[in-house]
């Protein structure tokens, strides 16, 4: 089984972080400087052990530090552990400089992206198939560590229409949601803003439980290509109201 970015990634319990008095939750590059250093609370993890691993730096764009992901016949990301309640709006900007030609959702070999933003949940293990939870077991056992059981996957994808949802190729209790799609958009800055509980309903049929973290991530490791991503600024809010920027 090849071992992919979800179940690479250590989520254990973690103290909650604390929000702004306007129930914002902010994961800032943009108040770093650049080079290798992460900022605190985010960890480099590998998307697969046995393949080239992604460039990331933190560089700046225009007058704003943000996130670089260098994707050469390669994969890689960043993570950061969270406890939150599932009511969250989910916000971000991300760019690419394109799509990954070769990329097909629905195929183990295709399964690449330009660029992701995972959201990690506590999904009840009897929610699972019998599958999913061998699945997890193996690679527990080959990682060591404990596995997230559930995630959201947003993607910037080849061909598939803006609104997709899929389970991912590997493991179906992530559910890859297109929310760019083709070059029409590639070299220009995008803006998202995600209702992740409505997303889990839409792509789980169930309420969304606790979410555990979030990670973005960038990769060519199944296609073979070179793509680029940046990452601004992530913030989630507790309210239904949207920021109207994520990076200041």
């Amino acid at each position: 089984m090849k071992t992919r970015f979800l179940l690479c990634i250590t989520l254990g319990l973690v103290a909650p972080l604390a929000m702004a008095s306007d129930g914002t939750l902010s994961l800032r590059f943009s108040d770093s400087a650049t080079g290798s250093q992460l900022p605190s609370g985010w960890k480099h993890y590998a998307m697969s052990r046995h393949k080239t691993k992604a460039g990331v730096m933190l560089v700046r764009d225009g007058d704003v530090t943000v996130l670089h992901i260098d994707a050469n016949r390669g994969a890689g990301g960043i993570a950061h552990p969270l406890k939150l309640p599932p009511d969250q709006v989910l916000s971000w900007r991300w760019k690419v400089d394109h799509s990954v030609a070769r990329a097909n959702l629905a195929k183990k070999h295709g399964d690449d992206f330009a660029a992701r933003v995972y959201v990690f949940f506590d999904m009840p293990a009897n929610a699972l198939t019998f599958g999913e939870r061998m699945k997890l077991r193996m690679a527990r056992v080959v990682m060591g560590h404990a596995l997230p059981r559930a995630a959201l996957c947003y993607v910037w994808d080849n061909t598939h229409p803006v609104g997709t949802i899929a389970p991912n190729a590997y493991y179906g209790a992530v559910r890859t949601i297109v929310l760019q799609s083709g070059n029409a958009h590639a070299g220009q800055w995008q803006s998202e803003h995600r209702d992740v509980a409505a997303d889990f309903r839409a792509a789980f049929g169930r309420p969304a439980p606790e979410i555990t973290g979030v990670a973005v991530a960038s990769d060519t490791d199944n296609t073979k290509g070179h793509v680029n991503a940046w990452f601004g600024d992530l913030t989630f809010s507790a309210s239904t109201a949207i920021p109207e920027s994520t990076d200041e």
